[in-house]
């Protein structure tokens, strides 16, 4: 007679998934704060069993800034190049970046290392085919909002310039005065330090919150 053996004895206990946290708020974004990113995440993490072991922040970073100025960015991809967790949580894909070049990517490079990627506010798990394909798409929108933005700027320029007659500014100096007005420089400040006009510099700020007014009205009739 065979011995009686528990129904369980044979299942295997899963293993529980290691993440890394990734979050990031830029001087621009008054209503963020890392901390409360971290604690969404925080709470998915504890409901799905998955296991912090690390976590990596940069505040008062643009998104639109390389990884050499970012150090948590940096420090982030250093684990994945040493295979530290499984999978990388972030609030939402703006947050990674706002380059489609770089989101595309950091997606090859964590993929390269069998990393997956979990984003909160689209409800996104790059271990599924459907997770990966959305998540290109969501890099093409964040591309698209930034050049809807500077074709905005540029517009105003040429406005701005053809009333004064003045040659248009080239479109790298806009994108400089641009970022500076996006990480929290102040009017005269970004106008000193790229030596523009202040009226120049309004300017392109007014443009900048108008479409931030724009983004945050489709949301809420979303």
């Amino acid at each position: 007679m065979r011995p009686l053996r528990s129904p369980n004895c044979n299942r295997r206990t899963p293993l529980t998934k290691r993440v890394a946290i990734y979050a990031r708020v830029s001087t621009a974004d008054k209503n963020q704060t890392v901390e409360n990113q971290l604690r969404d995440l925080l709470a998915v993490a504890e409901r799905q069993g998955w296991t912090v072991t690390a976590t990596f922040t940069d505040e008062g970073i643009s998104g639109v800034k390389g990884r050499d100025r970012r150090p948590g960015y940096d420090a982030l991809l250093k684990g994945v190049a040493r295979k530290d967790f499984e999978q990388i949580m972030a609030w939402s894909v703006d947050r990674l970046g706002r380059s489609l070049p770089d989101l595309v990517a950091f997606l090859n490079d964590i993929q390269s290392k069998n990393v997956d990627l979990y984003l909160h506010q689209q409800g996104l798990d790059t271990s599924t085919p459907s997770g990966r394909m959305m998540f290109q798409m969501l890099g093409v929108f964040a591309e698209f909002e930034r050049a809807m933005i500077r074709e905005r700027i540029l517009a105003g320029l040429r406005r701005t310039t053809k009333k004064s007659g003045r040659k248009p500014m080239p479109d790298d100096r806009v994108e400089a005065i641009r970022r500076s007005l996006i990480d929290g420089l102040g009017i005269r400040a970004t106008a000193r330090l790229h030596r523009a006009s202040t009226t120049t510099v309004t300017t392109i700020s007014r443009t900048l919150t108008t479409v931030q007014g724009d983004r945050q009205e489709s949301v809420v009739h979303a």
